[in-house]
């Protein structure tokens, strides 16, 4: 058996407690690692501790892995030591992680610690004196008092934390503390640090959001927020009184961006797409849109930032899509270059640079890294079986040839795979080969190959894993597939082909081959750098002072994590390596998969046409990005994510306290008297801005947009409670109190646009104009809630963020893009769509002239809802609300919308 542990986690202790009561009875191996290791094959996030049986079996809980070990020693478990199992995974776990992480990592002390622990602690306390007995379960000690001890010993070694009225509890820890399996686990774990040995685990985990009796969910609930220490109400505050003063000058814009000594220096690459087809939302979100979100949040930490990405231009698929349309593979090059450019400028991707791998830099860097390896002795040859195209003169790519699968008779298997039965097919297992160029038959023959001595360099990736892997942000699906290819033994890769549309190899007797596109891909990123700046190596050779961040899909890894590093490794040139490697999951489209030839899903050309903002795909796409495992896109959804979260939550919020500041206030803020509530509300908004900072840091990239979206529910609450447009019409106090409110109101709103900026760029500039914020504001996030609009400061105008999304609306591209409209995004370019009605439209003027009274009545009819006027009042406004739209779609040239009657019941 092995047992896979991590210094100072404190799931440790117990089972080292417990292992030590089955020893003599089992070999038992223990392993240290660090705590992001992936060391069950099947798990796809982190877990330690870990027993690895000798049938190959893995037990990965804390308790499973303690039951294991009693049972080894003879020891059988009844119903109530169960109980307590059961008790401490679901009661104790959650209430003492909040302690220790408040005690280790927030510095807390005293009753801030033990409050959210001590319920739990005179549980145990009355069980053990209820029974009178010296052990959770009866007269000997079980697995459920070495479960509890380990959980609890960290915390518990300190006197202050183990109230002196709890003597049975004091009695019980006592006794398990001064064994000798449980003194030498304790030891081992805490390395007479004491509980600081915890800190560097501890310090890596999400901060726990423990509330006492409250079930667990997924949504925020508006009514309850979390307890909050007299000290961070007032550290709060002090820093919403510094203002603006608090932030630091804005870096200068450089052109190029260069890594300078002693900064952080963040360089991020986006995995490069095949330019030979147009990307999905799949392919956006697993890469472009996801960096882009990263670099966004990079710069507004005014951390040393450079984002690039690019297309892959070289392979068969090239040549393959440039025989198809009849153009040369440069000209499909150029093309499809300009395609991807174009999407995402659309969806608004911040690259410093968006190059293409069909250069002389590529060459020569590509062909540089190869001549090292050659020279060290990393690169081997070997003879290869092809099929040959007599007729064509020339050996024939896995793409080139077509004929009948070997495993199920399809008849148009490719010479890689077949699409019927799933299979991966080596070319020359195909029965009646053809070659897609002439269609005659090729033959059998022999042909030259150089391979990467992937076993030969083993060692040192181990190494450099080992150094990088722990305290580094790989997402654990990279770690598992990693460590699934190394545990199967790496071989030697071959990385030439014979075609002519990549780049040379510089080799005699290799001068009709070319390098395989995955092995040069990888080095593109390099290539791509050195056409945007001369002083490419102060980033790409430079480990000491970048921090090399790369997005992907996870099926992408293996050449990110494994290839790549190896060839830059053997190259010894002192290449920059990856340091976190960002890797999705996959995004499927409703009930299955993009598929461009069967015209099922949308591309990235199509969103376009679709009349919905990039902005709201953007949300969209990383509101379910698909961390952890498979997400999928649903229109249904997105419709619901956009009128719920957006357009009520998001939208609403910002909307209201803007247009408060405008009606109640002439558009100047107002001054601001804060109460107790009022600074409480700070000191939350100022939490969930940290926690927003913290997941980011770890490019938790979804995570993170929850928090932009729970401090807008805390001010649209705050505003309900609050009710200015009531107190604006009372006496002094009322009024004072109406613009404290829709002061600190139009504030979180100004931080909200600067936290939205790295999701939503569009809408964060909008929300940025219409209230007017200093460019500091707009450059610069902080970590602190900060009054960055001073009472007296001007407001500009205010207008609705977001539009809803209506069924029929939905249910319309629902059909369109769910089979049947083939490369429609292609021809929507050639052709202008007619449109359902023709109408005129008015100027300019007169739209901004409706939109500005659609926006006030939509406000009465809001606040009149809300004060719950009489109906007949409401429904006269609510008819004025809908005339007005009416009048501004007309206007707009837009086709008239039925009006939705309820249904009746």
């Amino acid at each position: 058996m092995r047992l896979f542990v991590s210094e100072g986690a404190p799931g440790t202790l117990p089972v080292l407690a417990a292992a030590g009561r089955a020893q003599g009875r089992a070999q038992l191996l223990i392993s240290t690692v660090g705590p992001e290791e992936c060391v069950v094959p099947f798990l796809t996030r982190p877990k330690i501790p870990v027993l690895q049986l000798d049938s190959g079996n893995y037990l990965f809980s804390t308790n499973a892995i303690c039951r294991y070990f009693f049972l080894l020693s003879g020891s059988e478990q009844d119903d109530l030591t169960n109980q307590w199992l059961e008790w401490e995974a679901t009661e104790l776990q959650p209430a003492l992680s909040a302690a220790l992480y408040y005690l280790v990592v927030q510095g807390k002390k005293g009753e801030d610690v033990l409050g959210p622990i001590r319920r739990a602690l005179t549980h145990i306390d009355h069980s053990l004196s209820r029974r009178s007995c010296p052990f959770l379960a009866g007269e000997t000690e079980s697995v459920a008092d070495i479960v509890l001890w380990g959980a609890l010993y960290p915390l518990l070694q300190d006197p202050a934390y183990l109230p002196e009225e709890l003597g049975a509890l004091h009695s019980w820890f006592q006794t398990l503390s001064s064994q000798e399996p449980c003194q030498r686990a304790a030891e081992t774990v805490l390395k007479k640090q004491g509980i600081l040995a915890l800190r560097p685990y501890l310090q890596k985990q999400l901060q726990p959001s423990f509330l006492e009796g409250r079930a667990v969910s997924n949504e925020p609930e508006e009514e309850e927020l979390a307890t909050l220490s007299e000290e961070e109400i007032a550290m709060a505050v002090t820093a919403w009184e510094k203002g603006l003063g608090n932030l630091p000058p804005l870096r200068p814009k450089q052109k190029p961006v260069l890594p300078v000594a002693g900064e952080r220096n963040v360089l991020i690459t986006s995995a490069l797409p095949y330019v030979n087809n147009v990307p999905h939302l799949g392919n956006i979100i697993g890469c472009v849109l996801s960096a882009d979100v990263f670099a966004r949040y990079s710069r507004l930490r005014q951390w040393n930032t450079l984002y690039l990405c690019g297309t892959d231009e070289y392979g068969t698929a090239t040549e393959t899509k440039a025989m198809e349309e009849g153009l040369t593979p440069q000209e499909i090059c150029d093309k499809y270059h300009a395609i991807h450019a174009d999407i995402y400028r659309w969806f608004n991707i911040s690259f410093d640079i968006f190059g293409r791998t069909t250069t002389s830099q590529q060459t020569e860097i590509t062909q540089d890294i190869f001549q090292r390896l050659w020279n060290r002795g990393f690169v081997l040859q070997d003879t290869v079986e092809q099929l040959r195209c007599e007729r064509c003169s020339r050996f024939l790519a896995d793409r080139f040839v077509e004929g009948v699968c070997p495993f199920c008779g399809y008849e148009e298997a490719r010479g890689d795979q077949c699409d019927k039965c799933g299979k991966l097919i080596n070319a020359i297992e195909l029965k009646k080969p053809q070659c897609k160029v002439c269609r005659s038959c090729p033959v059998v023959r022999s042909s030259r190959h150089l391979f990467l001595d992937l076993p030969k360099l083993e060692d040192r990736l181990e190494e450099w894993l080992g150094k990088t892997l722990p305290g580094s942000d790989w997402t654990p699906n990279a770690r598992f597939i990693i460590r699934s290819w190394l545990r199967d033994g790496l071989k030697p890769r071959c990385i030439t082909r014979d075609l002519k549309w990549g780049t040379p190899v510089p080799l005699e007797g290799f001068e009709d081959k070319v390098f395989y596109v995955w092995f040069d891909a990888t080095f593109g990123y390099i290539s791509i750098t050195a056409n945007y700046t001369d002083q490419w190596e102060r980033w790409w050779k430079n480990p000491e002072q970048v921090n090399l961040y790369q997005f992907m899909a996870k099926d992408n890894v293996p050449f990110h994590g494994l290839v790549f590093p190896c060839s830059a490794l053997g190259a010894e040139d002192n290449y920059t390596l990856v340091s976190h490697l960002i890797a999705t999951e996959y995004l499927n489209y409703e009930d299955g998969k993009f598929s461009k030839s069967r015209g099922v899903g949308v591309f990235g050309d199509m969103a376009q046409d679709t009349g919905i903002p990039a902005d709201i795909w953007r949300f969209y796409l990383l509101y379910i990005r698909p961390e952890g495992q498979d997400s999928a896109f649903s229109w249904t959804d997105m419709l619901l994510k956009n009128n719920s979260e957006l357009l009520n939550n998001l939208g609403n919020f910002v909307n209201r306290a803007g247009m408060f500041v405008s009606k109640f206030f002439g558009g100047y803020v107002p001054e601001m008297v804060l109460t107790s509530d009022d600074q409480r509300l700070l000191a939350h908004v100022t939490l969930e801005l940290q926690h927003y900072h913290q997941l980011l840091e770890k490019v938790r990239i979804r995570d993170a947009l929850r928090s932009i979206l729970t401090i807008s529910r805390y001010g649209n609450q705050y505003i309900q409670v609050n009710e200015p447009w009531k107190r604006i019409k009372g006496n002094e106090a009322d009024r004072q109190r109406a613009g404290t409110v829709t002061g600190l109101a139009v504030n979180i709103a100004a931080l909200l646009s600067t936290m939205l900026q790295p999701y939503m760029p569009t809408v964060s500039s909008t929300i940025a104009t219409q209230l007017q914020l200093p460019p500091q504001a707009c450059g610069i996030l902080p970590t602190d809630f900060l009054c960055i609009l001073p009472a007296g400061h001007q407001i500009g105008t205010i207008s609705p963020l977001f539009q809803k999304l209506e069924n029929d609306q939905i249910e319309n591209l629902r059909q369109r893009f769910g089979g049947g409209q083939l490369e429609e995004s292609l021809a929507l370019k050639a052709k202008v769509s007619p449109k359902p009605a023709v109408v005129e439209t008015a100027g300019p003027q007169q739209i901004q002239v409706l939109m500005d009274e659609v926006t006030k009545q939509g406000n009465i009819v809001r606040e009149l809802k809300a004060q719950k006027a009489d109906k007949n009042q409401v429904a006269a406004e609510v008819a004025k609300l809908l005339d007005l739209k009416k009048q501004l779609a007309l206007a707009e040239g837009k086709p008239l919308e039925t009006p939705k009657g309820k249904k009746k019941k």
